[in-house]
């Protein structure tokens, strides 16, 4: 059974969004279910700061040992920060995907759309659990 953490907004190619301390910053991965779909993470490509980036528009990939897949950005908005460690240790994204493996911060565009993102229990269901 996967970690869904009933505080963050999802989506259905099975990112998330959690608001950060920063009104109108969100800090965006990919979910617990989508890590353990991938297998053992070995690259993450990513955007630089300042990148703007649309909803549901591709923003990076990762490599797993088994496939490559593209990240969709769950929202609108500017790349603030990027998470470095992931860099060195892609596998921190297995280890610890809504915690030490996070992606990328936004600067949301709009934040009114993040109410539009699947809530935990829409997301459960879309998964089957």
């Amino acid at each position: 059974m996967s970690n869904i953490p009933k505080d963050l907004r999802y989506t259905a190619d099975h990112e998330y969004a959690r608001k950060t301390d920063t009104p109108g910053v969100v800090q965006v991965g990919i979910t617990d279910y989508a890590q353990g779909e991938l297998g053992d993470v070995v690259y993450v490509d990513l955007p630089k700061v300042g990148a703007t980036i649309e909803q549901r528009v591709v923003f990076g990939t990762i490599e797993a040992v088994k496939a490559v897949s593209e990240l969709y950005s769950p929202l609108a908005g500017t790349v603030v920060e990027v998470n470095g460690a992931i860099e060195k240790d892609p596998a921190v994204v297995n280890r610890d995907p809504y915690g030490t493996g996070w992606m990328i911060k936004l600067k949301m565009k709009n934040a009114a759309d993040s109410d539009k993102l699947l809530d935990a229990a829409a997301y459960a269901k879309h998964i089957g659990e």
